[in-house]
């Protein structure tokens, strides 16, 4: 199987897991994935929601909790595969969370929930050696062009990898409502837009002489998808739902077990606070918040452009309660192939049973 290089950084499976927060991809299950020889993704975002403290302090509690599971997660993985995160550029502390992370020896960073485009100032004054790989994760064209070009124009170099995000992703999501509704209706063509992000970063590859690696995501489930996505011109893929359904995944046993007894009749596109559409599972929490708006009392200081007074609900407080196992309370995120997930399985197997897709294009020496 080929090498997949992302900077200076060289993981023996191209699949990472993909980041997802508050506490549901921490040390446990990025450091399992990573001992597999794969990428592991911590989410920096309220990671400290279980330090001492967070109530007074969030900040300085997920800055903490960032070096802590990253040494964690680097201990688990035993010297194999790479321990990243995913930062949200929504975050209010966005930057911060960015440099602890590099400077507690992340191998990438991976950011989303908005374009990062002061991403490279904050980390290139480091030793090209400790240096992390970054990549920016994009829903289209011209979200990458934007991107690459303002790297290129402002900082004189350009991404490590591209991630790129479709609309069957969980989480937040890049597109609009009426986006959605065309891709799911079949009424556009998301390879067609996968074809060209590929096609935008070849005039920086040939700018710069380094090849830049396009990992997808959104609705990534078995092998067939990572097939179809490999050849489109794909090198690797991002897979975060699956991997909720591990042993090893942070998430309450209620978490695990809410994704494995969903249909796709449970999953609903929600209105999120970060100003974005999210796909979730549609359990008591979004119901009742539809019928009737609860108050905010308590602001945890995590969105950069957050008015509790106007958002639908605290986001931190529905993902803390989701990640502790009060379900009902919580908001749930959840990929659009959740209904497929039946069991609990561990990342080894996982693992095992999805790398074998890599085989056709990378064939084993």
């Amino acid at each position: 199987m080929k090498l997949l290089k992302l900077g200076n950084k060289v993981v023996e499976i191209p699949i990472i897991q993909g980041g997802m927060g508050v506490g549901i991809s921490s040390s446990s299950l990025a450091g399992a994935v990573a001992a597999q020889g794969a990428v592991g993704i911590i989410s920096t975002a309220q990671l400290g929601y279980d330090e001492d403290n967070f109530d007074k302090n969030q900040n300085k509690c997920n800055l903490h909790a960032i070096g802590k599971h990253i040494k964690k997660a680097k201990e688990i993985a035993g010297g194999n595969g790479l321990v990243g995160v995913n930062v949200m550029v929504a975050l209010k502390h966005f930057k911060e969370h960015v440099r602890t992370a590099a400077e507690a020896g992340a191998d990438v960073i991976i950011c989303g929930a908005g374009l990062p485009m002061e991403l490279p100032q904050i980390i290139d004054d480091m030793d090209a050696e400790s240096r992390p790989a970054i990549a920016p994760i994009v829903s289209s064209a011209k979200a990458a062009n934007l991107v690459l070009k303002m790297w290129d124009r402002h900082y004189s170099r350009t991404a490590d990898f591209l991630v790129i995000e479709g609309p069957k992703a969980g989480g937040h999501l890049g597109f609009s409502l009426e986006q959605l509704d065309g891709y799911k209706d079949k009424a556009l063509d998301y390879d067609s837009e996968i074809i060209e992000i590929i096609k935008v970063k070849s005039f920086f590859e040939e700018k710069y002489g380094k090849e830049i690696p396009v990992i997808v995501a959104g609705g990534i489930f078995d092998e067939e998808d990572i097939r179809h996505v490999i050849g489109l011109g794909a090198d690797g893929v991002q897979i975060a739902s699956r991997f909720v359904a591990t042993q090893e995944c942070d998430a309450s046993d209620a978490y695990k077990k809410a994704y494995v007894q969903a249909g796709d009749e449970d999953i609903t596109i929600v209105k999120s606070p970060v100003g974005m559409p999210g796909r979730a599972l549609n359990n008591k929490f979004i119901k009742d918040n539809q019928l009737c708006r609860k108050k905010i009392t308590k602001c945890y200081n995590c969105l950069e452009k957050c008015n509790p007074a106007k958002v639908p609900y605290c986001i931190t407080e529905a993902l803390i309660n989701a990640v502790k196992g009060n379900i009902d309370e919580g908001l749930i995120f959840c990929g659009s192939n959740v209904g497929r997930i039946k069991e609990i399985t561990t990342v080894k197997e996982l693992v095992d049973q999805l790398k074998c897709a890599f085989d056709d294009k990378y064939p084993t020496h």
